[in-house]
């Protein structure tokens, strides 16, 4: 298009058959001027009957500038070997099925002059849109190969498509398509009958729709929109375990009353008790306090189900077999608990309490999706964190107990890192205060928060919510879960699909 001339306006439109005459012109410029070889009146009308929303125009300063036809289709149903006849060579288009799942693209035809405006992306943007708006599953269609006929008689086709996506070869058409997220499907022979720069050759290229929800006769009772509550607690003499219970189901009520999904407490927020054991040696005294795990874990239990909210205990001393561990329970609001282990214990836990290193960690099934639990020190181990990522892990939560601004940005700076290479949210709850009467739990520094990956759906510094350091408050945010399901398919850069597995790979052990 000659530059000079200004282009005041860009319209998308419905395609009528007042628009014939102008197409015409258009078809004519494409497909020469024999008239069996463009689009017919009949034909648009019959698009424009059976499936008005999928027949578009595009107008540039009130000049038709190009158009897009598609229909609906029962994939299915269409062979692997079906031609562009076998889709729209009926003028009816009996393959149009408004029960279908698929949409199909039959053409996109930009006006020469008007190219290099990216008009075509617009076309196919529409495409998109409408796709996830009839909740369909994707978007398909034949796409030509016009530069294959130079190196027909050297390479196949499946060769020539592989060096397109190298970059060893040009071809505009299927570059364009891949510019806009379509993916060859399979190859498909005596496509388009005539298309000598093809060979008769297209590749069946296909969008997914992310957003598509298979209908399910049962309601869905999974969110995707979920609000996460964090407890920054303040660590203060507590007379008894029912008065530190007090202050639990304080916190719980209150996150409840903001409608949060979730309420995570911090590591060993129960320490307080030991208060009373402070005569005996630190091995003794945290054995003592392993003994209210039991009844703290059976009333965070009552309280999910009372004020109908996922709890996430933090982590408690549990003795089994004689042996010391740092765990914790996830209380959901349907009744159910499940426990995990902290993986690694720090050196100070080793050395003064004998705390012994679990061995067991998971992907959790909530009501909001499948979330992940590491205790502090887990999260500066990237290992764990991505695992539980392959395994579908959207929401990392990790209680943490630090005593000094180094160890609380071990943490945070970590657990900023699992959100950004594991595409999930991480939500991280600390304590703060101090503890004069207790041993080895002396002062705490704690600065709450949620981050999220950085790109463009997210906060530039990856920071959802924080809270003040220091201070004994509750941190409410919400996270979209679609929208990781947005940046795991076309973020900025994809750190879970470009991970290198032809040259590494990590797994659990049996």
């Amino acid at each position: 298009m000659d530059q000079h001339n200004k282009i005041e306006q860009v319209e998308l439109k419905y395609l009528s058959l007042y628009d014939f005459e102008a197409l015409k012109e258009v078809f004519i410029e494409i497909y020469g001027d024999i008239s069996d070889a463009y689009w017919k009146k009949s034909e648009l009308k019959s698009l424009i009957d059976i499936f008005p929303e999928g027949q578009v125009v595009i107008l540039v300063n009130g000049d038709i500038a190009g158009c897009a036809f598609s229909i609906i289709v029962d994939y299915d149903k269409i062979s692997d070997k079906h031609t562009y006849d076998d889709i729209a060579g009926d003028v009816k288009f009996k393959n149009h099925d408004e029960n279908g799942d698929m949409l199909y693209g039959i053409d996109i035809i930009i006006k020469k002059k008007y190219r290099g405006l990216k008009l075509g992306r617009r076309l196919y943007d529409y495409r998109k849109e409408l796709t996830e708006q009839l909740n369909l599953k994707g978007i398909v269609f034949g796409g030509r190969i016009p530069n294959y006929y130079k190196f027909s008689s050297e390479i196949s086709p499946k060769q020539y498509i592989q060096k397109v996506r190298t970059k060893e070869i040009n071809d505009p058409v299927l570059n364009f398509q891949l510019a806009n997220d379509f993916r060859p499907v399979r190859i498909l022979s005596n496509y388009l009958e005539g298309d000598a720069d093809s060979k008769e050759y297209a590749v069946l290229m296909q969008w997914d729709n992310i957003y598509y929800v298979k209908e399910n006769p049962k309601p869905s009772v999974q969110k995707s929109e979920v609000r996460l509550g964090l407890v920054q607690w303040q660590m203060r003499s507590y007379r008894s375990l029912e008065e530190l219970l007090h202050q639990v189901e304080y916190f719980v009520e209150s996150l409840s009353g903001y409608r949060s999904d979730f309420a995570l407490f911090p590591e060993f927020f129960n320490a307080p008790l030991m208060s009373k054991y402070n005569h005996l040696s630190e091995p003794d005294a945290i054995r003592e306090l392993a003994k209210y795990t039991e009844p703290i874990k059976q009333k965070m239990a009552e309280l999910s189900i009372a004020y109908n909210i996922n709890i996430i205990s933090g982590s408690m001393p549990e003795v089994i077999d004689q042996k010391l561990y740092n765990v914790g329970y996830l209380c959901k609001r349907d009744g159910s608990i499940e426990r995990y282990e902290k993986i690694h214990v720090t050196p100070d836990e080793a050395k003064v309490w004998g705390m012994q290193r679990g061995s067991e960690f998971k992907v959790f099934d909530t009501d909001c999706g499948k979330i992940g639990i590491l205790i502090c020190y887990d999260v500066e181990f990237p290992e764990l964190s991505r695992i539980l990522a392959k395994e579908g892990m959207d929401i990392l939560f990790v209680p943490f107990l630090t005593d000094t601004q180094n160890g609380f940005s071990r943490v945070k700076l970590c657990a900023q890192a699992r959100a950004v290479e594991n595409e999930c949210y991480v939500a991280i709850a600390g304590s703060v205060g101090n503890l004069p009467k207790v041993h080895n739990m002396d002062i705490q520094y704690a600065q709450s928060a949620v981050f999220t990956p950085s790109d463009f759906a997210f906060p530039s510094d990856g920071v959802k919510a924080q809270t003040t350091p220091n201070t004994e408050m509750i941190l409410i945010a919400d996270v979209d879960l679609l929208a990781l399901r947005e940046l795991h398919n076309f973020g900025s850069v994809k750190n879970l699909k470009d991970i290198r597995n032809d040259l590494y790979s990590l797994q659990r052990k049996k």
